[in-house]
């Protein structure tokens, strides 16, 4: 079943901000980590998916309701990526309005609350004040808060930016509890290792318009890279085996006995074994070569390489 849908959804501000054109679909269970560069309209894209905002253009649904409509509102759970809690109020207070605002009954409150605050990590500190609580910590408040009404699909934007390591990994081991437990999750992050870790697909935006998508697997696939270590390498040769291969092959670590490192983009094994055939045949000692483990942080880099976008300071 498709959980999140949108069809051209656009949102145009007067300075240009905001995003164009998006289309993404997203199935119940899933984990879809949503990525771009700093001002590249993720946030304005999940606002309009919340009902915060109202868009320009397109439209979209939640599990076939129309976002923004009381129905979508209230199967999900958001923590926005700038947060902010009554400082007077304790914890299990903030957490408590949360439940109120979701319409949970006595019973209910009384049960998901503090189950929440365990969950998150903060049950024993949650008698005291918000303004007592590290910036961590009130991220934690806040995926108890986007938790308690017990979403069918939860929008986090940067959910663990402001925590520990510890932090982090307790973060990620409670999003793939709640993805067994079959809730959606649409994950805005710039932490790579949790979107490569938990996501079962991702969608790459910049300058407010979708450049990729798909799941993680086929994205790290788009740009299979080799990694070869040779000796006797002489630099004359990295033009002509551009020409005679056709492949995208790039030196570094040269060294002065002759010592290299080459990194070549090769769809198969077959291209690898000409290669070699070519480096051995001019006399290169090949020591080492492997197809390398692509992260998703370097497909991020280099799918942004050479475009413009917006930024911090645009």
């Amino acid at each position: 079943m498709i959980a999140i849908k949108t069809e051209g959804l656009t949102k145009r501000y007067p300075n240009g901000r905001g995003c164009s054109d998006i289309h993404i679909e997203v199935r119940e269970g899933e984990a879809f980590g949503f990525l771009g560069p700093n001002g590249a309209g993720k946030s304005t894209c999940v606002k309009m998916l919340v009902g915060l905002t109202f868009p320009t253009e397109g439209r979209a649904s939640l599990f076939g309701e129309p976002i923004g409509s009381l129905a979508a509102r209230r199967m999900i759970g958001y923590l926005p990526e700038l947060y902010r809690y009554q400082e007077w109020l304790t914890g299990r207070e903030v957490v408590e309005l949360h439940a109120r605002l979701c319409g949970l009954s006595r019973e209910e409150i009384t049960r998901r609350v503090p189950e929440m605050l365990d969950k998150v990590g903060i049950g024993l500190r949650s008698r005291d004040r918000v303004k007592h609580y590290s910036k961590g910590m009130q991220q934690r408040l806040g995926l108890a808060c986007a938790l308690v009404g017990d979403p069918r699909i939860l929008f986090l934007d940067e959910p663990s930016s402001a925590m520990d390591p510890i932090g982090r990994g307790d973060v990620r081991r409670l999003m793939r509890e709640l993805k067994e437990r079959g809730i959606t999750i649409f994950l805005n992050s710039h932490l790579m290792e949790d979107v490569e870790m938990l996501c079962d697909r991702v969608a790459l935006l910049n300058d407010g318009k979708i450049l990729s998508q798909g799941t993680v697997d086929e994205v790290l696939r788009k740009s299979p890279v080799w990694r070869l270590r040779v000796g006797g390498w002489e630099p004359r040769l990295l033009e002509w085996l551009r020409e005679e291969t056709g492949l995208k092959i790039v030196m570094s670590g040269a060294q002065a006995d002759g010592a290299a490192v080459l990194e070549a983009e090769i769809v198969d094994e077959e291209q690898a074994g000409w290669l070699h055939h070519l480096l051995i045949e001019q006399g290169v000692i090949l020591y080492e070569s492997a197809r390398a483990q692509t992260r998703l942080e370097e497909w991020f880099v280099t799918e942004l390489a050479g475009k413009n976008h917006r930024g911090e300071r645009a």
